[in-house]
């Protein structure tokens, strides 16, 4: 009985740690960044409360899309600000303004679902 306990135990352990893993494939620097910009975008509020209501907009974002698809997005969404002609071709490409509508969209949701108000508390 005693072994076939510990045999048990050592097959769950396996299954027990892979659970635990991530749901997603967001490195850790991406992480820290997406917290800090988003933590930037509303001050006001108090620094613990802001770490977790970001964190919590991360993981969120992260059950919603992969990693590359995030990259793909937000970099879309943040080179709409690049002025003359290469900006252009991001404001003038449907594919890329497509990218920058669904990644808006999922901003709105994630801060949503965490609490976190408008930018600069608006």
């Amino acid at each position: 009985m005693k072994n076939t306990l510990r045999l048990l135990c050592l097959l769950g352990l396996p299954m027990a740690v892979h659970a635990a893993s991530p749901a997603n494939d967001f490195p850790t620097v991406d992480r820290v960044l997406y917290v800090q910009e988003c933590m930037a975008a509303h001050p006001g509020a108090g620094t613990f409360e802001m770490i977790n209501k970001c964190s919590c907009a991360l993981d969120a974002l992260a059950k919603e899309v992969k990693y590359a698809n995030y990259v793909q997005l937000s970099t879309a969404s943040k080179a709409t600000t690049i002025g003359g002609e290469r900006g252009g071709y991001i404001r003038d490409s449907e594919q890329l303004q497509a990218d920058i509508k669904r990644y808006r969209a999922l901003q709105a949701k994630v801060k949503k679902g965490c609490f976190i108000g408008p930018a600069n508390g608006r």
